[in-house]
């Protein structure tokens, strides 16, 4: 229901003299209509929305107050403009006035340059709430629309990044979009919600960004590597932190580059944390990463069959991995019936 683009000051006065009065008063300004009861008052704004409603606190059977309570309950009128008529001075109507949700009150007898001023001072307010409503409402669209196209467009950047990093190693083509989107499956099979899903995805995507500071001599290496190479290789989580660290606009972005090989039972790296003190968006990203490292051909070894790899993630339950995580990429492993969770990313 709309506001008619015309004022209309509905008033509700058991005294008909009252409403003659008042009528005189305003129509040369508003288009008045007059209910004489309760009853006539809720049959009209059932159907309309005035502008404003002047009520008269005392009229028999239910009051004012009483008709203002079930004006509030029709859907449209539930911010119609009330102010209520009276020739009560006492301190306890005028205060329940205001406690009861109206916006003024008129002393009677009513004098004619105060009520239209007082009307006229209280739709001015109104029409400026509604302006400013309407205002608000259209900034807080665009406000929404930018942040989306900005979502998108890190999300490019993020994915773009993320093949720049397993581009240095012609073995792990399409890694970090497959742990992101294991990642993000396992979150979804535990139950988190849905904003958690879509940010462990994108924090996934740069888990191995430290990468880019490791000689590709080093990532490419057919043989075994060295001790010295291995404390090399070691050094990528750090490196990815120092990269994401700066980025204040996503707090949680280093995370996943942090702590994805830490262990659960504390024989990991860099921090060497253990059980619950690793981080939970890390210890998703662990059990993702490892599936993929071992389905993936590597420079040293080919990819490791289905069954090699489900008893490994056994063998890793609550000492690599977090358990309920390790259970819930085995049931993951299970419904793969034809291996196609690799190629599409998800069982």
């Amino acid at each position: 229901m709309l506001v008619s683009q015309k004022k209309t000051v509905l008033i509700v006065d058991d005294d008909r003299m009252n409403l003659k009065f008042a009528e005189h008063m305003l129509s040369s300004t508003y288009d008045v209509v007059m209910a004489n009861s309760y009853e006539e008052a809720l049959d009209y704004l059932s159907k309309e929305l005035p502008a404003l409603a002047l009520l008269d606190v005392h009229m028999p059977g239910k009051n004012g107050f009483e008709l203002l309570a079930e004006i509030r309950k029709i859907k449209h009128c539930n911010e119609l403009p009330v102010v209520f008529l009276t020739a009560d001075s006492d301190r306890e109507t005028e205060v329940r006035v205001f406690r009861e949700g109206a916006l003024d009150y008129i002393q009677k007898p009513l004098v004619p340059e105060v009520v239209l001023e007082r009307i006229k001072r209280i739709l001015s307010l109104r029409e400026l709430q509604v302006n400013l409503e309407s205002e608000v409402e259209r900034r807080t669209e665009e406000l929404e629309e930018s942040r989306r196209k900005l979502q998108v467009l890190s999300l490019q950047v993020v994915k773009t990044l993320a093949s720049a990093i397993d581009a240095k190693d012609r073995y792990t083509n399409g890694h970090s979009s497959r742990v992101a989107k294991y990642s993000k499956e396992i979150a979804r099979r535990a139950g988190k919600p849905v904003e958690f899903q879509d940010e462990i995805y994108f924090i996934a995507l740069l888990h191995d960004i430290g990468k880019i500071g490791i000689p590709d001599n080093i990532l490419n290496k057919n043989s075994k590597l060295t001790d010295e190479e291995y404390e090399t290789i070691k050094q990528h989580p750090s490196i990815g932190v120092e990269i994401l660290k700066n980025i204040t606009e996503m707090p949680k972005i280093e995370i996943g580059a942090h702590y994805h090989h830490e262990r659960f039972d504390g024989k990991g790296y860099p921090e060497g944390l253990a059980g619950y003190g690793i981080p939970e968006i890390g210890r998703i990203i662990a059990v993702a990463d490892a599936y993929d490292a071992m389905t993936s051909r590597r420079s040293y070894r080919s990819a490791l069959p289905q069954e090699t790899v489900r008893s490994e993630i056994v063998r890793g339950r609550g000492q690599q991995f977090d358990p309920d995580f390790a259970d819930i990429m085995l049931q993951m492993i299970d419904e793969d019936v034809n291996y196609t969770m690799r190629d599409d990313g998800l069982a």
